[in-house]
């Protein structure tokens, strides 16, 4: 991917100026294609198939997936770049969409998957012509991944799957799933898990049954793969999100991503990614959030003044601005460790943990600062207010993310 477009100054030392060559390349498309379309997205309560089509043709969904698949050869710094643009479009829906099809489904494929898998799966997933979900959460096995269950049964020469899923975004729409099902409920392997920490000590209350699941690529298309429902959510009105029924789902033998018995392991490899994606768009939403809201202060008067002279709306704005820059430092330096091949759980933890917590927080000072106006469904801070929420729960809670940080350091 290419552009003549300048750059934006750079804003921090992570950043190359080709990183930023792409971040202005990638802010034009956001700007140009989806953001005019937000309000009528949001009104729907879905988004159009071509906004995979076109994130695929101009390379953002493969931006760190390398040329033989049909990405742009780019570092994790580069995903990075676009999780932060994605803010823009006004729509968390559709970013939160985006990235489940490069940040969340696809990286096991790369990761495990075989030659015939990725050209399957992972090429078109690329090119935006093949839409993918994550299947993971249950009715009873949300952040407790190990309460997952899903089974699947080898009989011959295939598995044949029965479930249920919830929550599952893009479930509406995917043309494939990467899904975690159980297929042994063997004894624990207290070896070093990819949180950093014995399996036993993620969930002390659960001794065993880390071991046992594994990790399939299904196509929705498969009988006995059914959209039960179309969930209906506080906000991320767009996204769809559905609840999968899965009875007697036969899969060939080689629709097994990885190895046998050690998704558990797998997935809690894909969720670094997911949850560091989530806080980068978390803080980039946060800080547009503040840039409307310290305009608006210097716009709307009473009392004769702009509200942003009171000492009380003006503090509140320092300490919005910041948090916001605290969070972003937090996302950067795991980011940065990434780069160097290290494996940073518990410092994406605390980026994800501390980033909702202010995302959540400049979205409540926002919504003050707006006053009235902000209780309005045509003024877009409500809509930031309601999806900002998501990260708090979505790809492991807050409660986890303290767990793993207190384990992490050593408690």
């Amino acid at each position: 991917m290419t552009t003549t477009e300048a750059a934006p100054e750079i804003r921090s030392s992570i950043f190359s100026p080709e990183h930023e060559v792409l971040r202005a390349s990638a802010r034009a498309f956001i700007e140009r294609e989806l953001a005019p379309h937000a309000d009528e997205w949001e009104e729907a309560g879905d988004f159009p198939d071509w906004v995979f089509e076109r994130a695929g043709a101009q390379g953002f969904l493969g931006l760190s997936y390398p040329e033989e698949y049909g990405g742009q050869g780019g570092d994790y710094l580069s995903s990075l770049v676009l999780k932060e643009e994605m803010a823009r479009c006004g729509s968390g829906s559709v970013g939160m969409a985006l990235a489940v099809q490069s940040d969340m489904a696809t990286p096991p494929i790369l990761k495990y998957g075989t030659e015939e898998q990725k050209q399957r799966y992972l090429v078109p997933a690329i090119k935006g012509t093949r839409i993918a979900c994550l299947a993971i959460t249950e009715p009873e096995a949300g952040s407790d991944v190990a309460n997952v269950q899903t089974t699947a049964v080898r009989d011959g020469s295939e598995w044949v799957i029965n479930g249920r899923k919830i929550f599952i975004t893009n479930g509406c729409r995917a043309h494939f799933c990467t899904l975690v099902a159980r297929t042994d409920r063997g004894s624990i392997d207290d070896a070093v898990g990819p949180e950093g920490v014995k399996a036993s000590s993620i969930n002390p209350r659960k001794p065993s049954g880390y071991q046992g699941f594994s990790l399939f690529l299904v196509d929705t298309d498969t009988p006995g793969w059914q959209v039960a429902k179309r969930l209906k959510k506080l906000g991320m009105h767009a996204s769809d999100t559905a609840e999968i029924v899965i009875e007697d789902c036969r899969v060939p033998a080689n629709a097994l991503l990885g190895e046998e018995g050690k998704g558990f392991y797998q997935i809690m490899w894909e969720l670094q990614g997911e949850r560091l994606a989530g806080a980068a768009g978390s803080v980039s939403g946060a800080q547009l959030m503040f840039d409307r809201a310290l305009e608006y202060a210097k716009e709307r008067h009473a009392f004769g003044k702009p509200i942003g002279a009171n000492q009380a709306i003006s503090h509140r704005l320092a300490e919005m601005a910041t948090e916001i820059e605290a969070a972003r430092q937090l996302v950067y330096d795991a980011a940065w460790r990434l780069t160097k091949g290290e494996y940073p759980v518990k410092e994406i933890s605390m980026a994800k943990l501390y980033g909702g917590l202010v995302a959540c927080r400049v979205a409540n000072h926002a919504m003050q600062v707006f006053g009235g106006a902000s209780y309005l469904m045509d003024v877009p801070i409500q809509r930031a207010w309601r999806d900002a929420r998501l990260i708090r729960i979505g790809g492991g809670a807050d409660e986890i993310m303290r767990e793993i940080i207190a384990k992490t350091s050593g408690l």
